[in-house]
């Protein structure tokens, strides 16, 4: 079987490539997928496999094997990112305020292909595929969690999905049994004090002052509160106030980030940044305004899914294929998936020749893992469907 799918997988990458650079050029951010989904729409009803919208432009289509046997999704998500790209490719981004520096194109392009490897293939198997293309994974709260409460995994009894990762050589893959990826959710601090001029601060209350102790204070969260044996992160990414030089300005806003696996952990977080951030601006005569808002929970994988892909990977791919990594503080909502059915995301290495990282203007992928990606996900899917209870 792995011989034949790898012909069949060959076969298509010219085709691979001409859907991910066609997404790649005509990027879309998060619900606003119209143009996206509308293409692969077609492609699937044009291949005999019938599409029902979910959560709005996102689309589930079911292919019917013979009758019997089990269901399993395969998850891509469709989103850009709000950015400008850079660079001279050919294929570059024809939207000044969009751009696929995350490799969704990639993804869905290599589940396309294993619809089309599949779908030929259908009076060879027993059971079901479930295609999930998901909108708004880079936007919480993202577009899995209403999947789900529509029914996309309604009667699923396993769901995989993947991500191109620049980190991994090309063609390798890494996962994680258990917490993979964090929860992340976000924080915002507004520090209210009296502004003036910067020759007389002792008539003013100095926000800056007062924000500049609250974010060196925030540092005590995960070095002073959370047990050093669980990882966390407190991460401030913006801290924005004043008009000029000489201005003390009245306000100072911070927002940041708080990441870590247990939800226990991000709630106490929470509880000592609201504390931090009022007292301390108690003591300077300040006022602070507190909001949290929580993420995607973290990605949690399967134990058993696991074992299970990476067995298919040693097969499909080779012995040397699975690199060992190390669970990641990024979050990815295809948590909402995992906490609903058994199943595992994997990262698939496309880093051979590339420059840049994740989410930089400059992003782009190694296509040759297109092909070598969708020879997985079939294999998964037929591996899934064949093995026994």
């Amino acid at each position: 079987m792995i011989e034949d799918l790898k012909k069949d997988t060959e076969k298509i990458k010219g085709q691979l490539i001409e859907w991910r650079r066609d997404f790649h050029r005509h990027p879309e951010v998060a619900f606003r997928e119209q143009r996206t989904s509308a293409i692969i729409r077609e492609f699937l009803q044009k291949i005999g496999i019938p599409v029902t919208p979910c959560a709005g432009t996102g689309l589930k289509a079911i292919l019917e094997g013979l009758p019997g046997g089990r269901t399993v999704a395969l998850r891509a998500d469709m989103d850009a990112l709000p950015l400008k790209e850079e660079g001279d490719k050919e294929y570059i981004s024809e939207n000044p305020q969009a751009a696929h520096a995350c490799a969704h194109d990639g993804h869905m392009a290599i589940i396309m292909g294993a619809a089309k490897v599949l779908a030929q293939r259908k009076k060879e198997f027993k059971g079901r595929v479930v295609f999930l293309f998901q909108p708004a994974e880079e936007l919480p709260p993202g577009g899995a969690k209403t999947m789900v409460e529509e029914g996309a995994l309604d009667g699923v009894d396993a769901v995989f999905g993947l991500h191109l990762w620049q980190p991994l050589p090309t063609g390798f893959i890494g996962l994680v049994k258990g917490p993979m990826m964090a929860q992340a959710d976000n924080f915002s601090i507004v520090v209210r004090g009296k502004g003036g001029h910067g020759s007389a601060p002792h008539l003013t209350v100095d926000p800056i002052l007062v924000a500049s102790h609250i974010v060196v204070n925030a540092q005590s969260v995960v070095s002073r509160s959370i047990d050093p044996l669980k990882p966390a992160v407190v991460s401030f990414g913006i801290v924005k106030g004043g008009t000029a030089y000489n201005i003390i300005p009245g306000e100072v806003t911070l927002n940041g980030t708080v990441r870590s696996f247990e939800s226990s952990i991000q709630s106490l977080a929470e509880k000592r940044l609201k504390e931090i951030a009022e007292e301390t601006c108690r003591a300077f005569g300040a006022t602070a305004e507190f909001s949290y808002k929580k993420g995607y929970p973290a990605l949690v994988n399967h134990g058993a899914m696991v074992d299970f892909v990476v067995d298919v990977a040693r097969k499909t791919l080779g012995e040397e294929c699975v690199k060992s990594i190390d669970p990641i503080m990024g979050g990815e909502d295809f948590a909402y998936f995992l906490q609903k059915v058994p199943g595992a995301f994997l990262f698939f290495g496309m880093g051979d020749g590339t420059k840049f990282p994740h989410h930089h203007p400059g992003f782009d992928i190694d296509e040759a893992a297109l092909p070598k990606a969708t020879l997985l996900m079939t294999s998964i899917v037929l591996h899934y469907l064949e093995k026994k209870e």
